[in-house]
């Protein structure tokens, strides 16, 4: 969610599980107090707030150590989730996730658990080798300084990439839980907006395995072929602990209407092979 998105939460609460993890983002174009709003209001609505801290948009140790503390003060500072962000150039000292975790700063002000990025598909703008590096350098902080973790995947439409990913992630010697990012149900012409912003595949081979039509963009679309996929292909053994992380890019109260109808059982109940599931 973001700062904006308060009275959407107050919506969907009631068929949101109590203690489910809920992001709150870090958007350029949001005021701190918007962002400790949101977190707040998670807290008071009976789930776990996750503050994202985007590490370029972070213009000094200060300010970082300014959210950190606010934060703490509205109990939503034990998980966190830390991305470089968009800026090409830092707007401060942090040019990446692992620079805000060598800060020192998180452990200090009572950080518990960081979640860091995955792209199975790749990212535009960063090469894969440099992606795998960062990663594992990430993992490799998260140890030494005593932080448990978790990876959070970019979303997609297609679960054989994704697994794919895994595999190659758990070959490495990572074995940090893995949250995959699956899109909430939402319009077609949003869910290939958000694709073409983060450069998610979305051939029309792709589009047809996941459930619409690049030539119909007038209709919904849900994560139903891809859940079922995903969990009829995850082995335990090869892919680790895997759960679900849902963008709602349709609205908390459409996320949450259609997790809750699978969780009683309408149209089979993927969920129950996703593992652990955040919003």
């Amino acid at each position: 969610m973001t700062g904006k998105d308060v009275p959407g939460l107050e919506q969907a609460r009631a068929t949101i599980p109590p203690g489910t993890r809920i992001n709150v983002t870090f958007l350029g174009n949001e005021e701190p107090q918007a962002r400790l709003a949101a977190a707040r209001a998670v807290r008071r609505s009976g789930f776990v707030p996750v503050p994202h801290i985007s590490a370029r948009r972070l213009r000094s140790r200060a300010e970082l150590a300014e959210f950190l503390g606010a934060l703490r003060a509205v109990d939503a500072v034990e998980d966190i989730f830390v991305v470089g962000g968009d800026p090409a150039v830092p707007h401060g000292p942090y040019d990446d996730a692992a620079a805000v975790l060598r800060s020192g700063l998180l452990q200090e002000y009572g950080v518990r658990h960081v979640g860091v990025s995955g792209y199975p598909e790749g990212h535009p703008a960063i090469a894969d080798g440099v992606l795998w590096s960062a990663l594992e350098d990430k993992v490799r902080l998260l140890r030494e300084q005593g932080l448990r973790g978790s990876v959070i995947t970019q979303f997609g439409f297609d679960a054989g990439p994704v697994l794919t990913w895994v595999e190659a992630l758990r070959e490495r010697g990572v074995d940090l839980p893995v949250r995959v990012g699956v899109p909430g149900p939402a319009g077609v012409r949003r869910l290939l907006t958000y694709a073409t912003r983060f450069g998610v595949g979305t051939s029309a081979g792709i589009a047809k395995k996941y459930g619409f039509s690049l030539t119909n963009l007038m209709g919904t679309a849900g994560p139903d072929r891809f859940l079922h996929t995903l969990a009829e292909r995850h082995d335990p053994a090869r892919h680790g602990e895997l759960g679900v992380h849902f963008y709602t890019f349709g609205g908390l109260a459409a996320t949450s209407d259609w997790v809750a109808a699978r969780r009683h059982g309408d149209d089979g109940d993927p969920g129950n092979h996703g593992g652990h599931g955040s919003a």
